[in-house]
């Protein structure tokens, strides 16, 4: 038996014979690893991963599981599971593993950025742009956290933070634009990413051109503050003059205002993703005006509230000013 006829050894042959694309080869070198060590989960998952490059799912997938069923939160093997599953179409599926993947890897970029992907396939929105953002938070010189976080923003549409991404992605690994190319396990992801995103980019129509998605997240955003200020203007007026009467009425209704203000802004910011997470940050350097009048918006219920507690004036002068400074300076916009 020669010095390297150990598990490790057939392992590293395998690897080396799948990035020649020589992936039958590979297949049976870890199949001699795992006669030496049947319960071995790394070569079970390398065994997964090789199935997955020959565009083998099925086999991918019943590698990945018997990989789990010796190592249960191991990471690697619930990647190879999820990007399996996705292969087969599986998508509800595919996602639970991703919720897997972020339970059992919180600090872990790598089983970050893998759950955004798997999670971004399955068209689980928002999830997906949180864990892309943890991934890069995680890890922010990988190229691969960021290559994930263009990618999840391209299925979403926000086509300029994808172009963000991808940018910073080439610039932490220049050869990533040759990545669709490359064979083997150990690029893998980075091959599938890059594979996905480039769909994406050639599915942009060609002709006139798409929407700019910045003027349609202004547009959402404008539309934001004229119903959300709006509704805690004219609730904030009635609330004034309430209290006229008497302030324990007043109080109340300014509750029921609030409440209102809170329901209206909420809905209209869930069709904005990564509002608070992306979105304000950029607007805040693009266009600060525009960002204060949506920061007004949800100031607006939290001033009312102040006012039902303490009873005095002042937070519905405050409230009046700062909705009808965020109203004026959205139909200023709409003028011009």
């Amino acid at each position: 038996m020669s010095s390297d006829a150990t598990a490790e050894g057939y392992l590293q042959r395998a690897q080396l014979l799948a990035d020649l694309g020589r992936y039958d080869e590979a297949t049976g070198e870890v199949g001699f690893a795992l006669a030496l060590e049947p319960a071995n989960a790394t070569a079970l998952a390398t065994l997964g991963r090789v199935h997955l490059a020959a565009g083998r799912p099925a086999e991918a997938r019943a590698a990945a599981d018997a990989a789990l069923a010796v190592a249960p939160d191991a990471v690697d093997p619930l990647v190879v599971r999820g990007l399996a599953l996705a292969d087969l179409g599986e998508y509800a599926e595919s996602a639970s593993t991703a919720d897997r993947l972020l339970a059992v890897g919180p600090a872990d970029a790598y089983a970050q950025r893998s759950a955004a992907a798997l999670l971004s396939g399955a068209r689980n929105g928002q999830p997906a742009l949180n864990a892309a953002w943890r991934g890069v938070e995680l890890a922010p010189e990988e190229a691969q956290a960021h290559l994930v976080l263009g990618l999840v923003a391209a299925r979403l549409r926000l086509y300029d933070l994808a172009e963000r991404g991808y940018r910073e992605a080439l610039r932490l690994d220049p050869e990533l634009a040759g990545a669709a190319a490359e064979p083997g396990v150990v690029r893998l992801e980075r091959r599938r990413y890059a594979e996905a995103l480039a769909e994406l980019a050639e599915a942009v129509p060609v002709g006139p051109a798409p929407p700019d998605p910045r003027r349609a997240v202004s547009d959402d955003l404008r539309r934001l503050v004229l119903y959300g200020a709006g509704w805690s203007l004219a609730g904030t007026v009635l609330v004034a003059v309430a209290a006229a009467g008497g302030s324990g009425p007043s109080r109340f209704l300014a509750v029921l205002v609030a409440l209102g203000g809170a329901l209206v802004g909420w809905r209209l910011a869930a069709r904005v993703p990564g509002l608070t997470r992306t979105v304000l940050p950029d607007l805040f350097r693009s266009d600060r005006a525009l960002a204060l009048a949506v920061y007004a918006v949800a100031a607006a219920p939290v001033l009312l509230v102040l006012y039902a507690v303490v009873g005095t004036p002042w937070p519905l002068v405050f409230t009046i000013a700062v909705t009808a400074v965020a109203e004026l300076a959205v139909f200023s916009r709409t003028v011009r």
